[in-house]
């Protein structure tokens, strides 16, 4: 009963233990990698602080980083309770192996002094030899035996369990290290938390102290950015109203190009209707005449055995005579061979009815052939449409190294002016310098425009949509040029607040789209 007690309180202990390993190692893990962020991110910083320190990207990878170690520590503070309960587990297991180990012990020393007790059992060779007979002897022998195996069995449990207790100890000390460790780097991760609390502090402090002079450049970048935006309108309409006057010249003319085909199919479907008239009226001829056979065939044949029938009866009316065997004879003859015309009759009525069928295929597979060549001799065409709209979610990315997004579509507060509102017509990629933006479409380039402060930005045309890149350094490309997906349109330039920054937007007509839901990322 005891040792079915201890197995079961030995799995519970167990699986108790597996399961608080494997969430601990878990959170070790995440964390692993969530410090992995914080380098990149630090990184990242490093590289942009002389250069765009009052900046919202510069802000945003703070308050990221800030965050990230918060979550770190807050998966120490996991870590440490999972760490102090497998300790309590150990303690608990301690106890209850130290119980055992004490029974063991206590069975152990009532086997020792049975043992001792019993002279007979102490005295191996009198015990044996003092046995009635040779049967008895051997039993004894193997009594012995079992004896002294059982013995060896309960030391050994008794030396097991004493090192299972060592070994559940050295565990225990191993997690109360853990845990020191534990503590002396939570420590770390709680001052580097609070001086870098401080430092976004601080920066904010700085964003206030500058504000007038943000305020403003932020002001006169929404300024050219409206302005910009009347001017994408602007080639937008026009771009729709072109594309709406060639459509509608295409149109007519596509419309007389059908006009024209048609009335040369319609020639040619007349050509072929006569040249097919004469054989069809043979052919139906032909099918009339293998009617009318196959309907004289029937009847000869009907007829005939209905002859045979009535000379079979009258044959079994009267005696049997030569003569009327020989009747008999010619009548089924006669059937036989009205039957076979008739069945001759019918497949020619077949073969004529089939001739038929296929000359109308025929005549009619002319006819589409003449049309389908009219409209390409006209050339009459099917313009594909764009299948922009269909790529939606797969578009590519719109620069060759990816960027952390600062400013999202729509209308947004600004992060730290609260009196200001931003209102995107796209979104906001920050970048690292020297990266180039890239077509995510197959279009041409509809237009290039330069702004007031030296920046440019390019439209492509894909169908009915647009995609626009603004805020570029420089242009590799010119209007009208066909670009594919991935083509480099320009370097990135550098925004007001110091951050190198590509304003990327895409157009459905006349209305902006949120590109999120268009480009892959």
């Amino acid at each position: 009963m005891i040792k079915k007690f201890s197995f079961l309180i030995g799995i519970l202990l167990f699986g108790l233990h597996n399961g608080q390993t494997q969430k601990k190692e878990q959170l070790q893990k995440q964390n692993a990698e969530l410090k992995k962020q914080i380098a990149q991110i630090n990184t990242d910083l490093a590289k942009t602080r002389n250069e765009s320190k009052l900046s919202i990207a510069y802000l945003d990878n703070v308050n990221k980083k800030l965050a990230l170690r918060e979550k770190v520590y807050n998966n120490t503070q996991k870590e440490k309770r999972f760490i102090e309960d497998d300790i309590y587990l150990r303690q608990l297991e301690i106890n209850h192996q130290n119980k055992d180990l004490k029974v063991l012990r206590e069975n152990y020393a009532k086997v020792l002094v049975n043992a001792y007790k019993n002279k007979g059992v102490q005295n191996k060779v009198t015990f044996i030899l003092s046995a009635k007979n040779m049967g008895e002897a051997i039993r004894r022998v193997q009594y012995l035996k079992q004896y002294s195996d059982y013995q060896d069995k309960k030391a050994a449990e008794i030396t097991n369990a004493a090192a299972k207790i060592k070994q559940t100890i050295n565990q225990k000390q191993n997690s109360v290290k853990e845990k020191a460790n534990l503590l002396v780097n939570q420590q770390k991760d709680l001052t580097t938390i609070n001086a870098e609390r401080s430092q976004k502090e601080q920066l904010v402090q700085d964003f206030k102290k500058n504000e007038s002079k943000l305020s403003a450049e932020l002001r006169q970048k929404q300024t050219q950015s409206k302005a910009l935006e009347g001017q994408i309108r602007s080639i937008i309409a026009e771009e729709i109203r072109i594309a709406k006057a060639e459509e509608e010249v295409r149109k007519k003319a596509e419309a007389e190009k059908i006009r024209l085909a048609k009335i040369a199919a319609e020639r040619e479907k007349a050509r072929i209707e006569a040249e097919n008239k004469a054989r069809a009226e043979a052919l139906e001829k032909e099918r009339i005449a293998a009617e009318a056979e196959v309907r004289k065939a029937s009847e000869l044949a009907a007829k005939r055995a209905e002859e045979e029938r009535k000379r079979n009866d009258e044959a079994a009316r009267s005696e049997a005579t030569a003569r009327d065997e020989a009747r008999k004879v010619a009548a089924k003859k006669a059937s036989d061979e009205a039957s076979a015309k008739a069945k001759e009759a019918s497949v020619k009525l077949v073969a004529a009815k089939a001739a038929e069928a296929a000359l109308e295929k025929k005549k009619e597979d002319d006819k589409k052939a003449a049309e389908t060549k009219a409209m390409t001799s006209y050339g009459v065409t099917t313009i594909a449409g764009s299948n922009f709209a269909d790529n939606k979610g797969k578009l590519g990315y719109p620069a060759d190294r990816v960027g952390q997004i600062t400013h999202r579509f729509g209308t947004w507060p600004h992060p730290i002016y609260k009196n200001i509102k931003e209102e995107n017509n796209g979104i906001k990629i920050a970048v690292p310098s020297g990266t180039r933006a890239k077509s995510v479409f197959p279009g041409t380039v509809s237009s290039v425009i330069a702004s007031n402060d030296g920046t440019k930005t390019v439209m492509v045309k894909h169908g009915n949509y647009f995609t626009i890149y603004s805020n570029l350094g420089s242009v590799s490309v010119s209007k009208g040029q066909q670009v594919s997906a991935g083509t480099v349109l320009g370097v990135i330039g550098q925004d007001f607040d110091g951050t190198y920054t590509l304003d990327f937007q895409v157009w459905n007509g006349g209305t902006p789209v949120d590109p999120l839901g268009w480009v892959s990322y």
